[in-house]
């Protein structure tokens, strides 16, 4: 059985001042080739479908014309929720839609049943699992201890009552201890989100949604196939595919992917003024449309500097100084810090700076769980 792996298409995505709307059409377009020329048995799309549990009106449409153009191929589509998405608008319509072989991940309530395909070894049963927190999952299994995200997501897989014998995939959206991740993508209170891979372990193939680089975890059959687009600067030398999974009979696999190339590309680009002015002369077809990331190493600050690169670099997203001065004051590097800090991490130096010690243990797990709190009613 063939199958093509997608993720975390953020449809509606917008950089700074910039709609990524085109770009997301014309990659779309070009998975289509792809999925006309590999014949897949089915597609799978492991959550992120949009970039905001309230997606804008042209997100929608666009997904809404993906999904017709893979119905007419008559193949099985598996769409599940992420945590960028509304599980209740992921899910809506599944059982109409399920008659054309699109399958949509319910509201998690506690069991979650497997949809079953044929091939010429026998039947693959895929389970569709939407991303999760604990505190979903202790609302149906308040006898269990859930107090980690690996602890939810074995109750969840315990409740399927996996048949060890057929071949068995597992959709889902979360964080797997031990992979890396994007600036793009959320950064959780405390890492605490991380599930450990051992859960996965009666799995023939486990397809991922989360994180934003193609990559495996541990073993080829727990995979993040990635982004079909670039979506931060951290990205920029990544090489964005989709992923083919190919069953045979129990136990065996081949993993491939097939390479996506973009309306746009983005680039990091790094000089004095003088320098990234005239490149544009020599180069100006190869970063003119492309989404860009300036940093000038002129001394001095450059009026309007700016407003007059995007004549010239028409998608500039952001303009950094490099020189004696910023380096001094560290605002580069303070910057990237910040970003890269949870909000657990973030009060932690607040509380620091304030009464000049670290929060306890019992204070950083009254810190955790109330950001937890505060942030559950947002996805």
């Amino acid at each position: 059985m063939k199958l093509i792996h997608l993720s975390d298409l953020h449809l509606g995505k917008r950089i700074s001042d910039y709609s990524m709307i085109e770009d997301q059409e014309y990659i779309l377009k070009e998975i289509i080739k792809i999925v006309d020329t590999e014949k897949p048995d089915g597609i799978i799309l492991a959550g992120d479908i949009y970039d905001k549990p309230v997606p804008s009106a042209e997100a929608v449409e666009l997904f809404d014309s993906f999904l017709v153009r893979l119905a007419k191929r008559k193949l099985a589509v598996f769409i599940i929720s992420g945590n960028h998405d509304s599980p209740e608008r992921i899910a809506f319509g599944g059982r109409i839609m399920k008659d054309s072989r699109i399958f949509l991940s319910p509201v998690y309530e506690g069991k979650t049943e497997p949809i079953e395909l044929m091939d010429g070894y026998g039947p693959v049963r895929f389970y569709l699992l939407p991303f999760i927190k604990p505190v979903h999952v202790r609302r149906y299994h308040p006898e269990d201890e859930i107090t980690s995200y690996t602890d939810a997501i074995r109750t969840a897989i315990k409740d399927m009552e996996i048949d060890p014998g057929v071949r068995n995939v597992l959709v889902t959206h979360q964080f797997v201890t031990g992979a890396s991740r994007s600036d793009s993508e959320e950064i959780s209170v405390g890492g605490s989100e991380n599930v450990d891979a051992s859960v996965f372990e009666p799995f023939d193939y486990v397809a991922l949604g989360h994180l934003h680089a193609p990559q495996n975890c541990g073993s080829e059959r727990i995979r993040y196939c990635g982004t079909p687009l670039k979506y931060s600067f951290s990205e920029v030398n990544d090489h964005k595919s989709v992923t083919i999974v190919e069953l045979g009979k129990k136990e065996s696999i081949r993993i491939r992917t097939v390479p996506l190339k973009p309306r746009r590309d983005w680039a990091d680009l790094r000089g004095t003024y003088e320098e990234l002015t005239l490149r544009s002369f020599y180069e100006s077809t190869t970063y003119r449309d492309d989404y860009v990331r300036i940093t000038l190493t002129d001394e001095e600050d450059i009026m309007d500097a700016i407003g007059k690169l995007r004549m010239i670099y028409h998608n500039l997203i952001n303009l950094n100084y490099d020189n004696t001065r910023t380096r001094m004051s560290r605002e580069i590097e303070k910057a990237e810090e910040i970003e890269h800090k949870t909000p657990l991490e973030l009060f932690g130096d607040f509380y620091a700076l304030q009464n000049n010690q670290k929060m306890s243990e019992e204070q950083e797990q009254y810190m955790t769980d109330l950001i937890e709190k505060m942030t559950e009613g947002e996805r």
